[in-house]
């Protein structure tokens, strides 16, 4: 595919998954404007917009999306990246500010993204592609992720009800499971002890096996949904395919 003279915005883009791939797409030749709440993996540059945001505050998200605009023309595609996974304990541990903390950075920072970018696609002509980071967590429980698994099945229906609302202005919708990439978030999870994650030993065992995706894996699938015509899928709710080999997974 080239990509080159498209543009991308990432949010939770200073590490991990969407440093990853936020580095993929601007080597692809991607116009990218990136944020997070600390710095941002990729500088200001010509081809760069990169600021320092919380997607939980709706202004900022707007004013971000406002500045890609002015700065590279048309938003080709938006990818809601920032998330976090704790707090990980069972739900009775779990107190009420934690669990506000983590759905006002994991769904209410999908929704604002995601209504910054319906309203730039409605202002312009030509389709936009959105792709909301999802996970398998949304789709089945797990012991100590109540948190998690319940803003990420939020994230999938809601992405299936905008898709529903802007198709006929333009918008392609998708949650996606990008699979499992060796992040800090990961790291974080094989910490974890078994009384507060029952399914730790398997994370732990994953990573003894290198059993991970890269995100340049995952950039390439992000990429391969939004603009090849042989990959576009007919469902909302996506899981991108695991690599062809186990490699080591990206630290970024």
């Amino acid at each position: 595919m080239d990509v080159r003279g498209r543009t991308v915005v990432i949010t939770g883009a200073s590490r991990g998954l969407g440093a990853g791939v936020a580095h993929a797409m601007h080597a692809a030749g991607m116009r990218v404007a990136v944020c997070a709440r600390t710095t941002p993996a990729l500088p200001e540059g010509e081809r760069v917009l990169a600021r320092q945001l919380d997607v939980a505050d709706a202004e900022a998200v707007a004013r971000l999306a406002e500045a890609a605009g002015e700065r590279f023309g048309a938003i080709d595609l938006w990818i809601n990246n920032a998330g976090v996974l704790g707090p990980i304990a069972p739900l009775r541990s779990v107190s009420a500010e934690a669990f506000d903390e983590h759905v006002r950075i994991n769904l209410h920072g999908v929704f604002h993204g995601t209504r910054a970018f319906v309203h730039h696609v409605r202002q312009r002509e030509g389709e936009g592609v959105l792709l909301n980071i999802s996970s398998g967590a949304a789709r089945r429980p797990y012991h100590g992720w109540s948190a998690y698994c319940a803003s990420k099945a939020a994230v999938d229906r809601l992405t299936e009800c905008v898709a529903l609302e802007e198709r006929a202005a333009g918008l392609r919708a998708h949650a996606v499971a990008p699979g499992v990439i060796d992040t800090d978030m990961q790291a974080m999870i094989r910490a974890s002890t078994a009384e507060n994650f029952a399914e730790v030993e398997r994370f732990r065992a994953r990573k003894r096996e290198g059993r991970f995706a890269t995100a340049e894996h995952v950039a390439q699938g992000l990429l391969a949904l939004a603009f090849d015509p042989k990959a576009r899928a007919d469902e909302v709710i996506v899981t991108l395919p695991e690599p062809p080999a186990s490699t080591p997974g990206s630290a970024r």
